[in-house]
């Protein structure tokens, strides 16, 4: 499949490119420095991916850019850029919806505060004590949601260099909600409480960028199973507890 990734150069990014090129897709790197791109990729697999320098809130150039794709994935920009964040996800999106040789498959990420709790109606970026900049994850959110184009959102907790987990375990991929078990009885707790409940086991949802990478790219046909969903990550034991 021919695949464009923009933010090709940042940690998700990257590895979304090798991973890519490893599976024998088709790679475009969207970025603003090709130099930064060459020095990550080495040269055996800068070969294998074409290169766009432009600016990513150009709407023409991005346009350009998405012509005759199968999908995109958009590992650009990052919560803590605020407006800015939100307006190249919606450049992204529009462009996405505009260019009539776009596929119209899409992957964008974002984290697992987007997620629901169980038993709750409540995502974690709404409660008290999470940093208000991941409420820029919910516009975007918001923004997919308008949106009549084949689209995933990625959802994991902290991303981590590489799996630290021994084997064996096994990915948990959930949809809509965290892929870690919560009591029942967290109904019953405070907003506060929950927040309090979730960051106390903020390190079950690490889980490894290339293991992201993959999981995006595993799914990146149209029509799948995690159309139009949010995506959740977690690493399980496969040893049976007695």
């Amino acid at each position: 499949m021919k695949i464009i990734v923009f933010g090709a150069t940042g940690n998700t990014g990257k590895r979304v490119l090798a991973q890519g090129i490893k599976m024998g897709h088709e790679m475009t790197a969207f970025v603003r420095n090709s130099e930064k791109l060459y020095d990550q990729l080495g040269e055996h697999s800068a070969k294998h991916v074409k290169v766009i320098v432009d600016d990513i809130m150009d709407p023409v150039s991005v346009g350009e850019a998405l012509a005759h794709q199968d999908a995109a994935i958009i590992a650009a920009g990052h919560a803590g850029q605020g407006d800015e964040f939100v307006r190249i996800v919606d450049n992204i999106i529009s462009q996405c919806e505009f260019q009539p040789s776009f596929s119209g498959r899409v992957w964008l990420m974002g984290g697992a505060g987007l997620l629901e709790i169980p038993y709750t109606e409540l995502i974690g970026n709404n409660l008290p004590g999470f940093p208000p900049e991941y409420r820029n994850h919910n516009r975007n959110f918001e923004r997919l949601q308008q949106t009549g184009l084949d689209w995933s959102i990625m959802c994991p907790g902290t991303m981590i260099d590489s799996r630290e987990y021994p084997d064996p375990v096994h990915l948990h991929v959930t949809t809509e909600i965290l892929p870690i078990p919560i009591p029942e009885t967290i109904k019953e707790y405070s907003e506060a409480d929950i927040a309090g409940h979730l960051f106390s086991r903020l390190q079950e949802l690490d889980v490894a960028y290339d293991d992201v990478a993959i999981c995006m790219l595993d799914h990146i046909e149209l029509g799948g199973a995690f159309k139009r969903k949010r995506v959740g990550l977690a690493y399980q034991s496969d040893i049976t507890v007695h």
